[in-house]
């Protein structure tokens, strides 16, 4: 009776399993039982700039490889078993890519350049440790979704790239050193947690001159690992950066100034940084750095998806259809 039980519960099991990787396109799988054991192959096997999109599954493990989305697999998702067992890995750094002062740029272990990405349940790391600058994950596509997602790393973990691109993340987590979100995109961060690893900086905006959002956090938790003591909200990497942070909860590590200028230059007389509602401990309105805001009720009600990621194009999708 016994053996017939177990029987027909791996059959269920491997019923259940078929019909739920029948609405993927592709199977990754380290242990052959897909259709490819790496995810950069099922990648290159998607169709260029489909018809419909492209879902490719990924079974729990460690893939050690530098993944590439390029600009023609549009409308591509990636979904990992679990975010915490499917892991995409590689430990690129600055030194040791050696291509001159822009190596930073090549160190990315997943880089998204297609629009209309979306990915969920997976870890996105750069092992190479505190070595300098070592991007963890690289996204320059519009229309880019992250869903419970670990975006792992040290310094500039997570680059937000691209002028014209929008990317939402929802409920992630990331963590880092020094300016570990980056870049000159408009993201929306959302119920996301946001892990100081040194006293250092979360955020180095580029925001591009007449943008009407750059980085936006909403409801989201900024801690920090164990010894930390000071850092920052953010520093502007370039003139305009722009960085809200709307009803978060601080750590106590966050410095009662809130904000630094970039070292030895004007970038604060254009920068636009500020806070609504903030809480915790790392809350301190009253100390925050001059130049820098507490939105009215007012002003902060301007910050929903609808405006943050606005429709740039008649054509395109609405905003609650490809953020969903």
């Amino acid at each position: 009776m016994k053996r017939i039980t177990l029987f027909l519960s791996l059959l269920l099991t491997l019923l259940f399993t078929a019909k739920a990787e029948q609405k993927y396109d592709f199977v990754v799988a380290q242990d052959g039982s897909g259709n490819f054991t790496k995810v950069q192959d099922a990648i290159d096997a998607a169709k260029a700039f489909p018809d419909k999109p492209i879902t490719i599954f990924i079974k729990n493990g460690t893939y050690k490889e530098k993944v590439r989305v390029a600009d023609c697999n549009n409308h591509l998702s990636l979904i990992g078993e679990s975010a915490e067992k499917t892991i995409i890995t590689y430990d690129d750094h600055f030194d040791k890519i050696k291509r001159g002062r822009n190596s930073t740029f090549y160190t990315f272990t997943l880089m998204v350049e297609a629009d209309d990405f979306h990915a969920e349940n997976l870890t996105i790391e750069n092992s190479s440790g505190p070595v300098g600058q070592a991007v963890a994950l690289h996204v320059e596509g519009d229309r880019c979704v992250f869903r419970n997602c670990r975006i792992l790393g040290n310094q500039d973990t997570l680059y937000a790239a691209g002028q014209y691109s929008r990317q939402y993340y929802a409920d992630c987590y990331i963590e880092g050193t020094t300016d570990f979100i980056f870049g000159a995109a408009t993201a929306l961060f959302d119920r996301c947690t946001l892990c100081n690893k040194s006293d250092s900086y979360v955020t180095a905006a580029s925001t591009t001159q007449g943008k009407p959002f750059g980085f936006v956090f909403r409801d989201c938790k900024i801690i920090a690992k164990e010894g930390v003591k000071k850092a920052f909200l953010g520093r502007p990497w370039r003139d305009y950066a722009k960085v809200v942070y709307i009803r978060c909860e601080l750590g106590s590590h966050i410095a009662p100034a809130g904000w630094v200028n970039w070292d030895k230059t004007n970038r604060d007389k254009t920068a636009y940084f500020a806070e609504f509602e903030s809480k915790g401990p790392g809350t301190n309105a009253a100390q925050r750095l001059p130049w820098t805001h507490q939105l009215s009720k007012k002003e902060a009600s301007k910050y929903t998806m609808e405006n943050i990621l606005a429709p740039i194009l008649p054509v395109e999708p609405k905003v609650g259809e490809w953020t969903k």
